[in-house]
């Protein structure tokens, strides 16, 4: 994995910040508009897609360990989805590592690939642990979490007031 400016890089993807750019747009609508993706988020975003951009940005500018990226596969260039590192709401400090594939991305291991390198970079900038939540019957979520060694922690109401899985992995120990 490499970084450059905002953009991660790993074997099969490229990570980068999303855009306002039209196909980014269209693919964000077309991600965010699926409801066998959103039944696992709680719903479809309140906002437009030029604000979740917006918003996402300004996760990255707050702090430059976190971050929200678009899943561009170095095959074919296309977006697969998004992956995310960024403060959980109303914790005390705990980060979210996330991931929304777009269907026809499933089962590619983009997910499992994409976290893990923004996983690591949160490890390499000082992060003690990340969390990721995924709401019950996500098998394909808790098999993530699982292939990235993370460890479960229960059923949890504690971040996003609903009942959600939630999963741990402590940074690795620093040997001198």
């Amino acid at each position: 994995m490499t970084a450059d400016g905002g953009e991660l890089r790993t074997a099969r993807l490229r990570l980068r910040p999303w855009t306002t750019c039209r196909d980014d747009l269209a693919r964000l609508v077309d991600l965010y508009g699926r409801p066998e993706v959103t039944r696992w988020l709680g719903g479809t975003p309140s906002v437009t897609p030029v604000e979740l951009v917006a918003r996402w940005r300004a996760v990255a500018e707050a702090d430059g360990r976190f971050g929200i990226w678009a899943l561009e596969r170095a095959d074919t260039g296309a977006v697969a989805g998004t992956v995310l590192l960024k403060p959980l709401p109303d914790g005390v400090g705990e980060v979210e590592v996330g991931w929304h594939l777009h269907p026809d991305n499933w089962g590619r291991g983009y997910a499992t690939e994409s976290a893990r390198a923004v996983i690591t970079r949160g490890f390499e900038a000082g992060l003690p642990e990340v969390y990721a939540v995924v709401r019950p019957g996500n098998a394909a979520s808790v098999a993530v979490c699982t292939r990235l060694g993370m460890t479960p922690l229960g059923r949890m109401r504690r971040w996003y007031d609903v009942e959600l899985d939630a999963f741990r992995l402590m940074a690795p120990a620093v040997v001198d």
